[in-house]
């Protein structure tokens, strides 16, 4: 199993590691990170750290009773968060071609700031890409919410971040590009007894 895992890094492209490195230093400290996740970019930190959390809904200016999304690198994981996983979201996973997030009924070892009102909490398992990297590494999930103030739009490329998210921050990941433009997940929401329906395409 280590000699998988070290196959896997040594694939890595040397400025995505050097990247990765920073980001798993500031989470292990606590810290924020703005980062490219597998759809747009995304201020994070350990999801298990309620001190971060907060910190980011104070950065964003949002309201702690908005909670936001936990990205996870595989779908096995889900057990891990989920108190129990309906049937229908592995179908769901599976068959989707864009990322999606989904609102699962009752979550459970994540930050309590983390987890809705209701009990509920939004996951996405990221399969891809710098995002995916980072997470197998970090080895924990990584909050994710969009590079925004609360209420102003989303950034759809690194370019349109505001200065007070850049400064906001602990560390900011040098992999963008100019005129990349990034798109939101859908959102699903799922109930226990396996119905759905889609709250954000």
């Amino acid at each position: 199993m280590v000699s998988l895992i070290f196959a896997r890094l040594m694939k890595l492209d040397p400025q995505w590691k050097a990247e990765i490195d920073h980001c798993i230093e500031v989470l292990k400290n606590g810290g924020l990170i703005l980062y490219p996740s597998d759809t747009i970019w995304g201020i994070g930190c350990d999801a298990r750290n309620a001190d971060a959390v907060k910190r980011i809904y104070e950065l964003k200016k949002r309201e702690d009773s908005k909670s936001m999304i936990v990205l996870t690198h595989q779908d096995i994981q889900l057990h891990r968060y989920v108190q129990e996983v309906p049937d229908v979201a592995w179908d769901l996973l599976e068959h989707a071609v864009d990322p999606i997030t989904i609102i699962y009924p009752k979550g459970k070892g994540v930050a309590p700031n983390l987890i809705a009102e209701n009990g509920s909490i939004a996951i996405r398992v990221v399969e891809k890409g710098f995002c995916n990297a980072l997470l197998f590494r970090h080895r924990f999930p990584v909050v994710s919410t969009s590079a925004n103030l609360s209420g102003h739009p989303a950034p759809r490329n690194f370019q349109s971040i505001v200065p007070a998210i850049l400064k906001g921050v602990d560390y900011v990941v040098n992999l963008h590009t100019p005129n990349e433009a990034g798109k939101a997940s859908t959102i699903i929401l799922l109930q226990t007894n396996g119905e759905f329906k889609i709250v954000r395409k």
